[in-house]
């Protein structure tokens, strides 16, 4: 019965730590915190209890997932801003308040489909642009650039600054310094499963996931890999890889193997690491071989993007 009443409700087991949930929570206090001044300079305390909330949607993809593909910058500032074009255009051109929110949440949807910018946040923003007042409605299209544009701005350079501080969770997911092994990955003789595969899937379930058919794919492989083998073999430590803990949270780690001593006896089998990123930045160790493997959930290389 309990498991039946989670399905229903959607109920999920939870593998976000402690630490980003409390980094989530102080991010979405800064971010509209500020936010909110900026409105309420820019229009008055009304407009701006209409205008926020859109930003604090947008905050709760940037601050609690901003690896998501929602998240991104592309569908954060052309989610809002078609949106908002969309909205004041619905507005100027129906008279009928009713007809004029249903068409502005709508069309926006529909735009953001076609741009591939979606962005949840938006169907707000083309929503308060028809119902905000006479303080919006008097800005017209420059209801884009101020608030609207300047907010995202806002909320967007907070969003950097912030989760750049926390080396497991930068923002934009292109700022994390390493990713996963991706020739490893790819490898056919692991799974016949590419990219391709998922993208063909989601276009067959007709389904809008916040993952890019490349994370979902790494995420399948990545469960192959931890259902062969929860951990990594010393056979496959490497003098000059990159090494991941594969933890949540201030525990993340990234270590290079920057010098090693073979030998055929497993204790004396030794290797020398230096953590590169995450936990005890800049530290230097040795430890087995065999030591480093039981750490080790997997290889990652650098983003040379």
């Amino acid at each position: 019965m309990l498991n039946k009443l989670k399905q229903f409700f959607g109920i999920e087991r939870t593998t976000t730590s402690s630490s980003d949930k409390i980094v989530a929570t102080v991010g979405g206090v800064i971010g509209i915190s500020i936010t909110y001044l900026i409105s309420y300079l820019s229009t008055d305390a009304h407009s701006a209890a209409i205008i926020v909330p859109s930003m604090g949607a947008s905050a709760v993809l940037l601050f609690a997932v901003p690896h998501g593909a929602l998240s991104q910058p592309w569908a954060l500032f052309m989610g809002h801003l078609v949106s908002a074009f969309v909205g004041v255009s619905c507005y100027l051109l129906i008279p009928e308040p009713i007809l004029a929110a249903g068409l502005a949440v709508g069309l926006a949807i529909g735009a953001m489909h076609v741009l591939n910018c979606i962005h949840p946040p938006g169907g707000a923003t083309a929503l308060a642009a028809v119902i905000g007042g006479p303080a919006i409605h008097e800005l017209g299209y420059w209801y884009l650039l101020s608030p609207i544009y300047i907010n995202v701005l806002v909320i967007f350079i907070i969003a950097v600054i912030f989760n750049s501080a926390f080396d497991w969770r930068r923002y934009p997911i292109c700022m994390m310094r390493f990713i996963e092994n991706k020739k490893e990955q790819e490898d056919a003789s692991r799974s016949p499963v590419e990219a391709k595969h998922i993208e063909q899937a989601i276009s067959d379930m007709n389904l809008v996931i916040d993952a890019t058919a490349e994370d979902l794919n790494r995420l399948f492989l990545l469960s192959l890999e931890h259902a062969d083998n929860d951990r990594l073999t010393a056979d496959q430590i490497k003098l000059g890889h990159y090494y991941t803990n594969g933890k949540h949270g201030n525990s993340w780690s990234v270590r290079q193997i920057i010098d090693q001593s073979h030998n055929p006896s497993p204790e004396n089998d030794l290797v020398i690491y230096r953590c590169s990123e995450g936990a005890h930045y800049g530290h230097s160790s040795s430890c087995t071989r065999e030591e480093f493997a039981r750490w080790a959930a997997r290889e990652v290389i650098k983003n040379n993007n």
